[in-house]
């Protein structure tokens, strides 16, 4: 009879080793740019610890405003620095890490005022580090992935717009 109980626990076992085999864990994203002592964007990516890099922040944009972004002491965007993160950008998502850009923050300046005002940070997003073009791209030929919205301050109007 003892012989007949192993079967089942056996069996029991089996199928759940071969279910959490089978399983896959949530994807993890760091938030990359913001802290002068990390790991460079590629090692951070060679880590295999995330899925998702994203680049903190474009701070501020919109309501007339130039847009600014900030990657603390990483590069220097207003000077072209920041264009030697390409190669870094294309060695993530040769590693399957998809790197995206994130706007907004806690500690910034912007706003939408209108579905017009949105159109045009979409244009400036899409044509600066997306898949269209722009003399002037911050972060150089690479091309992100996706935008991340830490929207904090600026209210919640025309957010849509923008996304759309």
């Amino acid at each position: 009879m003892a012989g007949r109980a192993l079967i089942p626990i056996q069996l029991a076992t089996t199928l759940l080793l071969a279910l959490l085999a089978t399983s896959h864990a949530g994807d993890i994203a760091i938030y990359w740019g913001q802290n002068t002592g990390e790991a460079t964007l590629s090692a951070t990516c060679a880590s295999h610890k995330y899925q998702f890099v994203i680049l903190a922040f474009v701070f501020q944009f919109g309501q007339g405003r130039a847009p600014k972004l900030d990657l603390s002491g990483h590069c220097d965007a207003s000077s072209g620095g920041c264009a030697v993160l390409s190669s870094d950008i294309r060695s993530c998502q040769r590693r399957g890490v998809k790197v995206l850009l994130s706007i907004g923050g806690g500690d910034g300046k912007y706003g939408l005022s209108s579905p017009a005002d949105a159109r045009l940070v979409a244009a400036y997003l899409w044509n600066s580090y997306l898949g269209g073009t722009s003399t002037s791209r911050p972060l150089g030929d690479a091309v992100l992935d996706g935008i991340d919205f830490d929207i904090e301050l600026g209210g919640t109007k025309f957010w849509d717009n923008l996304a759309r």
